[in-house]
């Protein structure tokens, strides 16, 4: 690791101006400020986190779509732990839970679907959170489900993340040097769908693992690329990340969903970013029993600036409720309330 700080040093000494790397997933945002690496980093070179906190962006609506379902007669709402307290219009499904709903914590679509087949006279609702990661299981799950677990349902947030990147890029508000872009989600897509961001924004791109080495070495292999003003798209993570990712996993979920455009929280809709269930798999699809359900007028928490740190634009002190108003025991926002969030990363390692 010292090797790679000196080396750091020495690029960051040549480059001699400021250089923004956007790391992209929330593992890294974590990984990074627990092992102090933005401390460790010379003047002039900064980490900005980006959207890759998937509990953050998945927006108001999802949530209240959520929370109307909870109040629906013998249903069963599944979810990881890490949505429980995101705040939706009016209530969060933590509230909704005390108020009587039944909201379930998982760990996998597979204990959903668990408990469907144990509760047969009631209807079990999966809440899909999730990039690339987390979709494969769940197309696994409802290939399973389909057709033979008939109170198995999916309400679908699943989201893409080159599309995201796309987006933020594209944009003319933020200014970023290079990317960190995320190992988990690499294990599934490998590197090719990035290769845009080199080719078409001359934008530095390196998958790396999440070990404080591994960041140090992916942060140093972005430097060289900017000092020798070039961009590619190279993989430090090799131990787990191929260049054509897993392929069983992408069939599995290219034959049971499709694109579809997805509400980003801060991005907003970003055409064919979501993941959604293909025809064949509609029965499993929780969106029909929405019909009829009265759903608030969405509306993000009055002060939150969830929106802006996703993208980058503010890191978390700079928000006023931070560590005031908002703190993760009275979260306001999202990013204060998920593990990977920005906001609680900053919270309990960068103050």
């Amino acid at each position: 690791m010292i090797d790679r700080l000196h080396l750091i040093r020495e690029q960051a000494a040549a480059i001699a101006r400021p250089v923004r790397i956007m790391e992209v997933c929330g593992t890294h945002t974590v990984a990074a400020f627990r092992a102090g690496i933005r401390a460790l980093l010379p003047p002039g070179v900064s980490l900005i986190s980006g959207p890759g906190c998937p509990v953050c962006v998945t927006p108001t609506e999802f949530i209240d779509q959520a929370i109307a379902l909870s109040k629906l007669p013998a249903t069963i709402i599944a979810t990881y732990g890490d949505m429980l307290r995101v705040p939706g219009t009016d209530t969060s499904l933590e509230r909704a839970r005390a108020g009587g709903g039944d909201v379930r914590v998982v760990y996998s679509a597979e204990d959903a679907l668990i408990l469907a087949r144990a509760n047969p006279g009631r209807t079990v609702v999966f809440l899909g959170v999730g990039f690339e990661t987390t979709t494969p299981p769940t197309a696994w799950v409802v290939r399973q489900a389909c057709g033979s677990v008939s109170n198995f349902k999916v309400l679908s947030s699943h989201k893409t993340m080159p599309r995201a990147m796309a987006a933020l890029v594209a944009g003319p508000a933020i200014a970023i040097d290079g990317v960190l872009c995320p190992g988990h989600v690499s294990v599934i897509i490998g590197s090719k769908p990035y290769e845009f961001l080199a080719r078409d924004h001359h934008m530095p791109c390196v998958i790396t693992g999440f070990d404080p080495a591994d960041i140090l070495a992916g942060i140093a292999m972005i430097l060289t690329q900017v000092a020798e003003k070039r961009a590619a798209v190279e993989i430090q993570y090799t131990r787990s990340v191929k260049e054509g990712g897993n392929l069983l996993a992408r069939r599995i979920v290219d034959a049971v969903m499709m694109p579809g455009d997805a509400l980003w929280r801060g991005l907003g809709m970003i055409p064919g970013s979501g993941m959604v269930l293909r025809p064949d798999y509609a029965a499993c699809d929780a969106m029909p029993m929405l019909r009829g359900c009265q759903l608030p007028q969405p509306c993000e928490p009055a002060g939150c600036m969830c929106g802006d740190v996703l993208k980058g634009l503010i890191t978390p002190p700079m928000c006023p409720m931070f560590g005031t108003r908002c703190t993760p025991s009275d979260p306001v926002g999202p990013c204060m309330v998920s593990s990977e969030g920005s906001c609680a990363a900053f919270y309990k390692y960068g103050r």
